[in-house]
C-alpha cells in the first residue's frame, strides 16, 4: 500500500521578525510591568528583538541546550541551561535503556557547546537584572517545550517575579502541558496539525550566531540591526567573506584537475570539504545553502567538484565509493599544501554516495580528520571501513526517508568512534520541506562547532 506525505500547512509568518512584530502587538497588555524580554537562541532572538523593540523594553539572550537522545538527537530527553540548570526525564531515560554514562557524555557534549555559545552571544557581558521583574521568554515556536521549562527555571534562579511564555506558534497541547511551570503564556497561534515549528514559516533560515550577536547589540544600544552583508562584515571583522573571501581553486587528482571553490572568514575555525553525491557537483544547491550557513558561523569551506564532466556521465563512477573516497584524500592533501589551511581542523560533510566517501576517507585518514556529518548519506556503502573511522560522526537523515533510515540506523550500529544520529521529523530524501534544509545545517553548524575548534585546541597543547 502506498503511503500518502502529510499535507504540508499555509505558513502563518513571513519569517522570524514578522512573527515577532505579530506577537508584540499581543504583549502590549504588558507594557506597563516594564517587562524585560529574553529570547532563546538562535531563533528565539530575531523574534524577541521585535518585542522588545515595540513595548521599548530590555533585551537578553539566555542560553538553551537540548539534552537529545543518544542515536536519537530530535527525542528530548532534558535540557540544561544557563546557571547549572540541568533537567532529565526519568521516565524516557529509562523508557529508552540510556545508561548512566551515555547520559554523562551527552551532557557534557551539549554543556560544551552552552558554553561557547553564553561566551559567543554575550562576551563578558552580564546578563539584564531580572529580579523582581516580568520576564517574557520568546521563542520562533515551541515543540516540546523542554528547552522553555530549563529556561524558566534559570529565569527564576536569578529572582525573576514573573515568567511569561511568548510564542508564535505552538502545539495544541501546550497550555495544558506547560500548566503551573509559567505565570501566564502568550501563544498566538496552536494550529492543530503541527509537527514542527519550520513549516509555519515562509523563510525560516537558520539564525547565524552573527545575527544574534547585532541584534543584541541593537536591542542594548537601540540602533536599527544592521542588513545581513553588513552584519557578515562586522562579525568578520569588516570583511564581507560571502563576497570577498571567495576563491576558485583547482585540485590535482593523479592526471585530473578538479574545479573547487573555496570560502574562508578571515580567521576560521576550521575548514569543512564537502563531498557530495548522486551525480551532482560542487554547484549542488542544497551544498551551497549549507556551506553559507557554515561560513556564517566562521568556518572555511571547500566545494568541489569529484568527478569530471566525462566520468559524471557513466552512472557507475557514482557508486565507486573508492574512486571517490580517491578523490576526497586528494583534496584534502592539496588542503594540507595551503597555507591559509593546513594548520585548520579538517571536518567532512558528505551528502548521499558522498557520505560513504566522507566516512572512508575518515577511516583512512585518522585523527586528521576531526568531524563528519553525514546528510541523508549511505554509509553502509563504506562497507568494513565503518569499525575503522575515528572522527566525531553525526548521521542525519529525513523522518520520512524510511529507506535511508533504516540504513543509517544500522550503520550507527557498527561505528565504534562517538556518533549521533539525527532525524529530521516529516523529511524525505532531498529534504525539500519548509525548514528542513535549515534544521540539518543548525544540526551541522552545532556539530562542527563542538568538534572542530576543541580539535585545534587540542593540537595547540
Amino acid at each position: 500500500m502506498r503511503m500518502l506525505a502529510p499535507q504540508m500547512p499555509q505558513p502563518l509568518f513571513r519569517d522570524r521578525h514578522d512573527a515577532g512584530r505579530r506577537l508584540a502587538a499581543a504583549l502590549v497588555r504588558f507594557a506597563a510591568e516594564q517587562p524585560v524580554v529574553v529570547g532563546l537562541p538562535r531563533g528565539g532572538v530575531p523574534v524577541a528583538y521585535e518585542v522588545a523593540r515595540e513595548l521599548h523594553a530590555p533585551l537578553d539572550v539566555l542560553v538553551v541546550r537540548k539534552l537529545g537522545a543518544p542515536l536519537q538527537r530530535e527525542y528530548a530527553i532534558g535540557a540544561l541551561a544557563e546557571d547549572g540548570v540541568a533537567l532529565v526525564d526519568e521516565r524516557a531515560v529509562r523508557a529508552l535503556g540510556i545508561t548512566e554514562t551515555e547520559l554523562r557524555e551527552t551532557a557534557e557534549h551539549e554543556a560544551h557547546e552552552l558554553e561557547r555559545r553564553v561566551h559567543a552571544f554575550r562576551g563578558g557581558r552580564n546578563p539584564v537584572d531580572v529580579r523582581g521583574r516580568t520576564v517574557l521568554l520568546v521563542d520562533d515556536g515551541i515543540a516540546t517545550g523542554s528547552t522553555a521549562i530549563a529556561a524558566a527555571e534559570a529565569l527564576r534562579r536569578r529572582g525573576a517575579g514573573r515568567v511569561v511564555l511568548a510564542v508564535p506558534v505552538a502545539p495544541p497541547d501546550t497550555a495544558g502541558r506547560l500548566e503551573g511551570v509559567f505565570d501566564d503564556m502568550e501563544l498566538l497561534h496552536e494550529p492543530p496539525q503541527f509537527f514542527a515549528v519550520g513549516p509555519w514559516y515562509e523563510h525560516f533560515d537558520q539564525t547565524s550566531d552573527a545575527e544574534v550577536q547585532e541584534l543584541l547589540r541593537a536591542g542594548v544600544d537601540g540602533d536599527e540591526p544592521a542588513e545581513p552583508s553588513e552584519r557578515a562584515a562586522r562579525h568578520n571583522g569588516g570583511l564581507d567573506w560571502s563576497r570577498l573571501a571567495q576563491s576558485a581553486v583547482t585540485i590535482p587528482a593523479g592526471a585530473l584537475r578538479l574545479a573547487g571553490d573555496l570560502r574562508s572568514p578571515p580567521e576560521p575555525l576550521g575548514l569543512v570539504v564537502f563531498a557530495h553525491g548522486s551525480g551532482s557537483s560542487r554547484l549542488s544547491p542544497r551544498n551551497v545553502q549549507v556551506a553559507t550557513a557554515l561560513g556564517s558561523c566562521g568556518f572555511a569551506t571547500l566545494l568541489f567538484d569529484l568527478l569530471d564532466e566525462r566520468e559524471s556521465a557513466n552512472r557507475h563512477n557514482v557508486f565507486d565509493i573508492e574512486l571517490l573516497t580517491a578523490r576526497l584524500v586528494a583534496a584534502t592533501a592539496w588542503a594540507a599544501t595551503q597555507e591559509s589551511l593546513r594548520a585548520l581542523p579538517l571536518g567532512y560533510f558528505g551528502a548521499s554516495t558522498g557520505a560513504a566517501a566522507a566516512l572512508s576517507a575518515a577511516a583512512e585518514l585518522g585523527q586528521r580528520v576531526r568531524a563528519v556529518v553525514s546528510r541523508g548519506g549511505r554509509p553502509d556503502l563504506a562497507g568494513r571501513r565503518l569499525e575503522a573511522v575515528t572522527a566525531p560522526t553525526l548521521l542525519i537523515v529525513g523522518g520520512n526517508d524510511w529507506n535511508v533510515l533504516t540504513l543509517n540506523e544500522e550503520a550507527s550500529t557498527r561505528l565504534r568512534c562517538p556518533h549521533e544520529l539525527a532525524v529530521v521529523p516529516h523529511a524525505t530524501h532531498l529534504f525539500e520541506e519548509p525548514g528542513a534544509l535549515e534544521h540539518v545545517t543548525e544540526l551541522a553548524a552545532d556539530w562542527f562547532a563542538a568538534h572542530l575548534p576543541r580539535a585545534a585546541h587540542r593540537d595547540a597543547a
